[in-house]
């Protein structure tokens, strides 16, 4: 079988990446940005280091602040509104993966039509290439910065779907660790969390390929080697740095190979309980490995091995618990092992959530597929 492979033709990667984005910008002769980020990113000053630069180039910007932290539909239209009032012709998204969701649904559906939820009926669905979007980051864990996935919630019906299309693929993705040393330790944790269930369920998928395999893996061993590091030393620059690499692997992966029933899960939790995406998946993903195991075990097996397992004079069902258990450890080390129940899930919702998360893309790509009651199974045993 044939594949595609997808990622930004430019990345800027490294400390103070940001500063030689202003010369490129002004290469491909664009004039004035909509800059989509957060009101906790404009009020630290943070923002400023992308503006300063604008201005050093004389290019004109305006800024939308109001992204929430699980973007929403009226996010993307607010965005679209100051875009046509201010006349931009491209995109700079600002942030976490909440801010690349929300500017990726922006620049597409300015440059195509329609409503942001058009666009997740089926994969890749749009017609013509979105706004030129650059995409800068500031956390060490989503990858939305580089993949062709949105997240968007519609806060009318509590649903969370993803939205898949190649043309959200930005012209320029920027990974400075500088701008993550300012990160809280939650923050840190939580996306660093996401970013290790990027890798592994990408690593499991059915529509994994060799480079999507190489990606993964990698990705898993900086991140089971780095991880708790940054988070208990923010200012560590070669943990930072680490964890910038670490996560833009995982990305390469599960933008090329999707993901599994960790994510369709935790879209659910999100949509109805407006949780952390990254904690949802720490607290899933080893009871979705433990279920996935079963369909392929020599891939759980390689994971120990990146996890830093000595699996030598194991056997494979050994193995495969001890990788797992060392998802579990780091989880436990950076303050990700929680229960669902202690966040405010409760019983009642589960049949929903689990009945949406089968109906969710990345359902579509899990190694073993879960009846109903299954889902529902995992995700009482997470309560």
């Amino acid at each position: 079988m044939s594949s595609v492979f997808y990622m930004p033709p430019m990345t800027l990667m490294g400390q103070n990446a940001i500063q030689s984005l202003g010369s490129e910008l002004t290469s491909k002769e664009l004039k004035k940005a909509l800059i989509v980020t957060d009101g906790v990113l404009v009020e630290i000053g943070l923002v400023n280091r992308l503006t300063d630069e604008l201005k050093s180039h004389n290019i004109d910007f305006a800024i939308y602040d109001g992204v929430k932290p699980n973007p929403t539909e009226k996010n993307i239209e607010d965005g679209l509104a100051l875009l046509a009032q201010e006349n931009c012709d491209f995109v700079i998204s600002f942030g976490g993966g909440s801010s690349h969701d929300a500017a990726k649904g922006i620049a597409l559906v300015a440059a195509n039509g329609g409503h942001i939820r058009d666009y997740s009926k089926g994969v890749h669905t749009s017609k013509k290439p979105q706004l030129p979007l650059v995409t800068i980051n500031t956390t060490a864990g989503t990858a939305s910065e580089m993949t062709v996935f949105a997240i968007i919630t519609n806060e009318a019906d509590e649903t969370k779907y993803p939205v898949v299309d190649k043309h959200f693929t930005p012209i320029i993705a920027v990974n400075d660790s500088e701008l993550m040393v300012a990160m809280p330790k939650f923050l840190t944790a939580a996306t660093g969390m996401d970013a290790l269930t990027h890798a592994v369920e990408a690593y499991v998928s059915t529509a994994a390929t060799p480079i999507t395999d190489a990606s993964a893996i990698k990705a898993i061993e900086l991140i089971s080697q780095n991880l708790a590091t940054a988070v208990e030393n923010g200012e560590d620059r070669q943990a930072r740095d680490a964890m910038q690499y670490g996560e833009y692997l995982a990305g390469m992966a599960f933008s090329n190979a999707s993901l599994g029933y960790v994510h369709s899960m935790a879209h659910q939790l999100g949509g109805v309980y407006d949780l952390v995406h990254g904690l949802c998946n720490a607290i899933l993903l080893p009871e979705v490995s433990r279920f996935n195991a079963v369909a392929t075990p020599t891939r759980f097996v390689d994971i120990a091995r990146a996890m830093g397992v000595d699996v030598s004079n194991m056997t494979q069902k050994q193995a495969i618990e001890a990788g797992i258990e060392a998802i579990e450890a780091l989880s436990r080390q950076v303050g990700t092992a929680q229960r669902l129940s202690d966040l405010g899930v409760t019983e009642e919702k589960l049949a929903f959530m689990a009945q949406n998360a089968l109906n969710d893309a990345c359902s579509l790509t899990n190694p073993r597929k879960a009846s109903l009651e299954e889902i529902i199974t995992i995700f009482r045993a997470r309560l």
